[in-house]
């Protein structure tokens, strides 16, 4: 039978945003209630679903995350076009890759944390191109830090091995120190640094040489993407438990399908169907939708109604627009020498200061990384295929484990209206609408490629010793999604404002990726929690009146 709760907050998304901003509350004083759409699993299932997968599924990150019926989500790799979830058209595919489980995409995640830089906050007031955020660098970076001690996340004490570097930037260190570098990185960070270049160590949520938050340290089985086996990396579902204990209410199988205003268009209720396909109401005083840069403006579309005809939150009309992620090509290379990629976490390193400079007025940034996945699962299908047996396929796969290696350059897109969420006509097991993303990386970001980061990624191959440089044809997506629910000042071209509130209704929150207003090279998370807990400080002085 339809049951009806109510707590003060309520909150759709049981990802690190959602997780933060709960923890923030429960702090406080302020009960809060989660709806998470998928199911809600342990670790020893989802390690388990990986050491069962067929080799050819073990590189999909997705592929041990089965979607329940209710909650579907992206499977590139066993979806057919016609069953896809996420309806896409464009020159270039928004393919993204989320799952829908308590704990959210952190369970697949790499780990990696790098900050914004100040211009990366200022485009059009330093560059003339894409938009400023509604405040700077100083505002995010006491957040930056509360993250950084939240997550567990571990980095160097050099500031000028820190991104951005400086002492200026930075209020407090790491919790933890660095992770050292695999063989294949250290040869990689000594070859570019004989071309000018810098490979620093990646800010990552990964516990370096000690326990930390009760997670054990890295053993470094470079498992991290799709699942640490031991919970050394920081996960959102490692947090469920302790926030269950400060009394939150998460509640799995629960697909939010609607939000209900009142008559003066404050947000009286949610409304999910469980698995069953039964529907509930949750009513609150504040509600958070921190399902992602995707689920959260599907369900702001979905929730028309007489006094929001295109949408909640949609007055500007960007609910859905300005859909951003890191566009990455990546170079295959054959080396004359060994680099034996695959020693530690998967995401160790990256060379961050290609992200900068004055050309960013023309075309976009560039960030460098040395991919530290092993080797070994992708070279075999090679081998395979040359038709090889018996010894020579062994000597092979191990030559070609050592001898080959990936670089990525992953770049910033500017904000395009144009790049555009709307609901499909295709529906999903309860009947809901899929998403439909119509996507173009732009002329911005085409422009840096052929221009500055290939001719860069060309030199560092010929000083790596390649003999043979493969680079991929098209851009494809580094599941960081951003836009959708746009930061701004301006009610009239944004949804939220500088705490994530949205203009529209005051009682409404939409923190994360999708609020932010520009992308910088490096990964998002770091961002979008910081930006949750601003939020969170926002609601707590807005239900105690300060």
């Amino acid at each position: 039978m339809p049951i009806s709760t109510s707590a003060d907050v309520v909150i759709v998304g049981t990802g690190v945003v959602g997780v933060a901003i709960a923890e923030t509350l429960l702090d406080a004083g302020i009960s809060v209630q989660m709806l998470e759409a998928g199911p809600r699993v342990s670790r020893a299932e989802v390690v388990e679903n990986f050491r069962n997968l067929p080799l050819a599924l073990k590189g999909d990150p997705s592929s041990c995350y089965p979607p329940a019926p209710w909650a579907p989500h992206p499977m590139p790799s066993q979806e057919t076009p016609e069953d896809a979830y996420l309806q896409l058209s464009g020159p270039d595919r928004y393919a993204q890759s989320f799952i829908r489980y308590a704990g959210g995409s952190t369970w697949h995640w790499a780990g990696t944390c790098w900050r914004l830089t100040p211009d990366d906050m200022r485009l059009q007031s330093t560059y003339g191109v894409g938009r400023d955020w509604a405040f700077d660098y100083q505002t995010l970076e006491p957040y930056y830090a509360r993250t950084e001690h939240t997550l567990g996340i571990c980095g160097p004490s050099d500031p000028a091995l820190q991104w951005p570097p400086g002492d200026d930037l930075r209020s407090q260190p790491y919790p933890m120190p660095p992770l050292p570098f695999g063989p294949g990185e250290q040869r990689f960070t000594d070859v570019v640094k004989s071309l000018g270049y810098h490979n620093i160590p990646t800010a990552q949520a990964r516990n370096s040489g000690t326990s930390y938050d009760d997670r054990p340290a890295c053993c470094a089985n470079n498992n991290c993407v799709p699942v640490c086996p031991v919970g050394a990396k920081y996960d959102a579902a490692t947090a469920l438990s302790r926030i269950e204990a400060k009394g939150a209410v998460i509640t799995p199988n629960a697909v939010a399908y609607r939000v209900e205003t009142n008559a003066a268009n404050h947000i009286e209720a949610v409304h999910y169907l469980d698995q069953n396909k039964q529907s509930h109401r949750v009513t609150g005083k504040l509600f958070v939708l921190a399902c992602n840069g995707i689920e959260t403006p599907k369900l702001l579309l979905m929730s028309k109604n007489d006094r929001n005809p295109n949408g909640l939150a949609n007055s500007s009309d960007q609910v859905g627009r300005n859909m951003m992620d890191h566009p990455q090509l990546t170079m295959t290379l054959t080396l004359e020498e060994p680099y034996w990629a695959g020693v530690g976490p998967v995401v160790n390193s990256g060379i961050m200061e290609t992200s900068q400079g004055d050309f960013r007025g023309e075309h976009a940034g560039a960030y460098f990384r040395f991919n530290n996945f092993a080797r070994n699962r992708f070279v075999t299908f090679n081998a395979l295929k040359q038709g090889l047996v018996g010894k020579a396929l062994d000597t092979e796969i191990r030559r070609m484990t050592a001898c080959t290696a990936d670089i990525v350059l992953a770049h910033e897109v500017l904000p395009d209206p144009n790049n555009r969420l709307t609901l499909s006509d295709q529906r999903d097991w309860l009947g809901l609408p899929k998403p439909a993303i119509h996507y173009d990386v732009g002329d911005y970001t085409r422009k840096a490629a052929e221009q500055y980061s290939i001719p860069i990624g060309k030199r560092i191959a010929a000083a790596m010793g390649a003999t043979d440089i493969k680079i991929s044809p098209k851009f494809n997506q580094s599941k960081h999604i951003m836009g959708g629910t746009i930061m701004g000042n301006d009610p009239a071209n944004s949804v939220v404002n500088a705490d994530c509130r949205a203009h529209d209704h005051a009682n409404l929150y939409l923190p994360g990726g999708g609020a932010m207003a520009s992308t910088a090279c490096g990964n998002s998370t770091i961002t979008m929690v910081s930006l949750g807990f601003k939020a969170a400080d926002a609601m707590v002085r807005q239900l105690k009146g300060a």
